[in-house]
């Protein structure tokens, strides 16, 4: 059973963020994800970025090498 990260803050703001400071589309982020065997589409990817989506562990995992972050990046601010 995959395990979901309830988000009651959302991360989304500091995920858009890496994305930015990485340069990337959400298009090209969804793509890197498969290549990394994470089922993503753009549109669930868009859908973590606003909140509106519960990421799971391994996306979030995925995201950390992709980004090339510490897991505290996610959580600035917070």
């Amino acid at each position: 059973m995959d395990q979901k990260i309830k988000q009651d803050i959302c991360l989304g703001f500091n995920i858009r963020k890496l994305r930015l400071e990485a340069g990337l589309t959400q298009e090209q982020v969804s793509i890197k994800l498969q290549l990394d065997g994470i089922n993503m589409s753009r549109d669930f990817y868009a859908h973590i970025e606003n909140g509106t989506y519960n990421i799971r562990v391994s996306e979030l995992s995925a995201l950390q090498r992709l980004f090339k972050c510490s897991y505290d990046d996610f959580f600035e601010g917070i």
